[in-house]
């Protein structure tokens, strides 16, 4: 899909039991005036459309017992045929690979991403593996479904996108971008609540501000997640080494 310019229009197909949820919070603000501008698109396929009985059903008992219901492998099969035209299939669910910036930019360079979002205990792992699903994790935690997981997402891509963001040297300032938290921003007034702006950001001094924005980073990821602070150092070291 291109779009009026002629550029080639990120789409996001997003298979799910709800529609109606789609685009959600991502048409308002900067996502939405770039999604009306055709920077980037959105198609909500109705999973039920694609079952095979009067009562339109989706989902059935587990094999070997257990609470819940599993989507069907035949349904959901059905939907990716009709729908996936290229690109990753990505299936969001909380076993799978967590998320990340590295892969956030990757899936910004697509021109297609479908997204199967579960409902219920979850989806037939049968139809995931016959289709190479990519499952992917946006944290340790449980939602309803997976629409809401599709929705962050989809926003984390659509404001990298070139037209969406204005401030692309705000985008290299962010958090993740270079392996690490983003440190504390201050602005107007200088002196709130008895808290006063750190002397630093007011002296002009580009080197120090960086120097000191840099520690604030530092420190900030070393004390709040190590998982991350080992990966940097590591990274580091190996940037010396070569």
């Amino acid at each position: 899909m291109t779009g009026s310019d002629g550029r080639p229009v990120w789409t996001a197909t997003v298979l799910t039991l709800f529609p109606e949820m789609f685009p959600g919070p991502l048409g308002h603000s900067l996502a939405g005036r770039a999604l009306e501008e055709g920077v980037w698109a959105v198609e909500p396929v109705d999973i039920r459309g694609f079952a095979r009985d009067k009562h339109r059903s989706v989902d059935d008992s587990p094999f070997g017992g257990g609470a819940g219901m599993v989507m069907r492998p035949d349904v959901v099969d059905a939907a990716i045929r009709a729908s996936h035209h290229g690109g990753p299939l990505i299936y969001l669910t909380p076993r799978g690979r967590l998320l990340d910036q590295e892969r956030v930019r990757a899936l910004a360079a697509e021109q297609r991403v479908t997204i199967l979002c579960g409902r219920f205990e979850g989806v037939d792992q049968r139809v995931l593996d016959a289709h190479g699903a990519e499952e992917i994790s946006l944290g340790d935690f449980v939602l309803s479904g997976g629409e809401p997981a599709a929705l962050m997402m989809m926003d984390a891509v659509v404001r990298l996108l070139p037209g969406v963001t204005g401030n692309q040297e705000s985008l290299a300032e962010e958090s993740f971008e270079w392996g690490l938290l983003e440190y504390p921003h201050y602005t107007r007034p200088q002196l709130w609540d008895d808290r006063a702006v750190p002397d630093v950001l007011l002296s002009g001094h580009h080197e120090k501000i960086n120097a000191w924005r840099k520690r604030q980073a530092e420190d900030v990821t070393r004390q709040r997640r190590p998982d991350l602070w080992s990966r940097y150092v590591a990274s580091v070291k190996a940037r010396e080494k070569g």
